[in-house]
């Protein structure tokens, strides 16, 4: 049975992150990751290529190693405040007695038929319902008799510069881009359950430089927007507060950082100056400086969801994913601020258990990478179609690459690298 390889690639505002697992029939087993600081990145998007270069490669070099497979082509999640999501409907005539696949391809391609910008690139076509002969709320409309078929869709967008800046600098690094994903899609598949999506729930992932917001229900997204704030933020107020160096701040944020103080906490922590001196910091005043951004971050994420309807169908709550939901009591403050139930989200380990990465993928910052690594295996792809603009030369490479490399990533037996397998292109 041919084994594929498969290449999750997080680029974020603080850190890059690579998943590979392998996939074989049904199965998903992983293979390994690989993490390094990001460089290079502004809330999402590139502002340095050279250095989003260094931290690409830094991260997939960590992958390969701890892998054992030669990473060539990858699936890239994509973020930033430039994406944005809007609804969409089209209607077409049924060609036979019955509904066929080519019908449901028709009508979602009368839906995306709409107006985009030429500075815009089309990301994803989700499909949110079906309507046959007035019949509403129809997921999966083949088979069906019917007249008329109606689809509404869910149409995501991104800046076509900050799009090829992101697909030049993982070009750069060496790397084929099979498929580039809004990356809310991602930590969705990872950290979200079949019964959430379906009743509806808000995914909230609070990266270092966004915090993207995916609304979904019966299964599908409903509503989308990245806020141009997350992690770094807090850090920053840390860092002007206490006049110290950033890395420090961040430090002080993972160690100690919290929106309250609980019994079992210590009630101080060393801190060192910028001059190298090192004194102690009650927990207590660190918390009183994450504590009012924290709150001010909640408060654009409730707006977004009165804006995209989200206490209406949010039957589920609030899933919090990213490295910040860790924050000590920050899900408890979410409860208070949206009065709505809080969940920390973590991603859905594939592999065996005992491998020893897997553990580490349970956190919440990686729910992204883990969440790429499921959406492009090809035997649990989510009704996604990632179309091609006939306006667009960027969609009709990005198309006809992906048809090129489409399950071209195998285990060949005659190459061996150390340490593991390599990923070489199969020769059909």
């Amino acid at each position: 049975m041919r084994q594929h390889i498969v290449v999750g690639l997080d680029v974020g505002t603080t850190k890059i992150c690579g998943v590979a697992a392998q996939v074989q029939g049904s199965e998903i087993n992983l293979l390994g990751m690989g993490v390094s600081p990001s460089a290079g990145l502004r809330k999402g998007m590139v502002i340095n290529i050279d250095d989003a270069v260094a931290s690409i490669r830094t991260a997939l070099d960590e992958t390969e190693a701890c892998s054992g497979v030669r990473v060539r082509s990858v699936s890239v999640g994509i973020s930033g405040s430039h994406v944005r999501g809007f609804e969409s409907c089209g209607a077409v005539g049924i060609r036979g007695k019955e509904v066929s696949h080519t019908d449901v391809d028709r009508a979602i391609e009368s839906a995306r038929a709409v107006y985009i910008p030429l500075d815009r690139e089309v990301l994803h076509v989700i499909p949110t319902e079906f309507i046959l002969d007035g019949q509403e709320g129809i997921t999966d409309p083949v088979g069906m008799s019917g007249v008329r078929l109606e689809a509404k869709v869910h149409i995501i967008t991104g800046a076509v510069s900050s799009v090829q800046n992101l697909l030049k600098c993982c070009e750069k690094a060496g790397l084929d881009v099979v498929d580039l994903v809004f990356e809310p899609l991602a930590s969705a598949r990872a950290a979200l359950t079949r019964d959430e999506k379906e009743a509806g729930v808000v995914l909230v992932d609070i990266g270092g430089g966004t915090t993207d917001i995916a609304l979904f229900r019966e299964g599908s997204l409903r509503h989308a927007a990245v806020l141009g704030v997350g992690g770094n933020h807090i850090t920053n107020d840390i860092a002007v507060g206490l006049r110290i160096q950033m890395a420090e701040a961040e430090r002080l944020k993972k160690t100690a950082g919290a929106t309250e103080i609980g019994p079992d906490q210590e009630p101080e922590v060393q801190m060192t100056q910028a001059c190298g001196q090192v004194r102690s910091l009650r927990c207590a005043d660190l918390a009183s400086i994450i504590r009012p951004r924290c709150e001010e971050m909640l408060e654009l994420v409730r707006e977004e969801l009165k804006r995209g309807f989200g206490y209406e169908h949010a039957v589920y709550g609030v899933v919090l994913t990213g490295g910040s939901s860790l924050l000590r009591g920050f899900d408890r403050m979410a409860e208070l601020v949206l009065q709505l139930p809080v969940r920390i989200g973590r991603p859905e380990i594939i592999g065996t258990p005992e491998h020893a990465v897997a553990p580490a993928l349970r956190n919440p910052q990686y729910a992204t990478g883990v969440g790429l690594v499921a959406c492009s295996s090809v035997v649990d792809r989510p009704r996604i179609i990632h179309p091609v603009s006939a306006n667009s030369l960027l969609g009709r490479m990005r198309h006809w690459a992906k048809d090129l490399f489409k399950n071209a990533e195998t285990i060949n037996p005659d190459y061996k690298k150390e340490g593991g397998m390599v990923c070489s292109k199969s020769k059909k």
